[in-house]
């Protein structure tokens, strides 16, 4: 696929960081664009922010509410999609919501560790099973599944469980390379492709917790403060002198810093993702943190999860783990 005018796209998780972006690159190539997410006034700012722009003429931009780990959610989607954009195939199927949470099977619920699971995984699988029929339908057809580096190297440092998200990313990819074959074999027509960035500009920290929560307050709740403090303990950090003021403003700190110092732009990621979709690609990392990651995963996995590996790795991309 070489270029994307008059196409029909398909992006989850458009509310926000990669999936905006994609979503405002597609439309500036004369994409069509069909979006979900679980805020509508998120969609309306990047409904509104593609429409910036003049659209050619007939161009059509759709915002609809899901929640990608709920299977009918999916499916009223996709029947919205084929009445409000008068089609019955798509060409671009986005699989991009994601979540953080659940970290620890210890110290998390397992709603929590669930939750994000059912969204990072379980959202890619129902995407894929909801919308393979209409690009079946297409004479040309690509599906790009969001992973992650945490879907090779299963860690966000020493001091922090992480295995809800990676485990859930590790089987996007995992799922994604098989699903080369299978579509080789019965539908040849259709490209895959597995993305795994690095650390990316977006608001996943923020937007994480208030889904887990179910509120949409900046303020932590106890349970919040208890946790976060946990988390800086398992960092080596003594936070019995802290107030949960100070724990609270640690908290918007993390998410403001990781959203606004990230070394990729959610526009330079959806730039590459879309770059490789041209080139087929099956296999996109984005950013130089990913590569040198991966690189470095490969050359040594048994080393991958010692303390070495992580103060080498971390002063070399400047990342800041946990």
């Amino acid at each position: 696929m070489k270029d994307f005018a008059g196409k029909f796209a398909v992006i989850t998780g458009g509310g926000t960081g990669m999936g905006r972006e994609l979503a405002r690159q597609l439309v500036a190539e004369g994409c069509n664009v069909a979006m979900c997410d679980v805020s509508l006034e998120a969609m309306a700012e990047t409904k509104r922010m593609c429409e910036a722009e003049k659209l050619p003429q007939g161009l059509r931009i759709t915002t609809h509410v899901a929640d990608v780990s709920i299977e009918n959610h999916l499916q009223r989607f996709r029947d919205e999609l084929i009445e409000q954009q008068a089609t019955d195939k798509i060409h671009l199927l986005f699989n991009n919501a994601g979540i953080g949470g659940g970290g620890s099977l210890f110290t998390n619920t397992r709603e929590q560790w669930e939750r994000t699971f059912n969204i990072c995984w379980g959202g890619v699988y129902l995407g894929v099973r909801t919308f393979l029929p209409l690009m079946m339908k297409a004479d040309e057809a690509h599906i790009v599944n969001t992973s992650s580096v945490n879907g090779f190297w299963a860690s966000v440092g020493l001091g922090a469980s992480h295995t809800a998200y990676s485990a859930a990313k590790f089987a996007v990819k995992g799922f994604t390379e098989a699903l080369m074959t299978d579509l080789r074999l019965n539908a040849p027509h259709i490209k895959c492709s597995v993305v795994m960035p690095g650390h990316i500009g977006t608001s996943i920290v923020s937007n994480s917790r208030k889904i887990q929560s179910g509120s949409e307050s900046e303020e932590l709740s106890p349970n919040e403060i208890l946790a976060t403090r946990q988390r800086l303990k398992g960092m080596g950090i003594d936070t019995a002198p802290m107030s949960d003021d100070d724990i609270q403003k640690i908290a918007l700190d993390r998410a403001r810093t990781f959203r606004d110092e990230a070394p990729t732009t959610a526009a330079a990621a959806a730039k590459i993702i879309l770059d490789g979709v041209k080139a087929e690609r099956w296999r996109i990392l984005v950013g130089d943190d990913a590569h040198k990651l991966d690189e470095r995963v490969r050359q040594a996995p048994e080393k991958a999860y010692t303390p070495e590996f992580y103060k080498s790795f971390t002063e070399e991309v400047g990342w800041r783990l946990g």
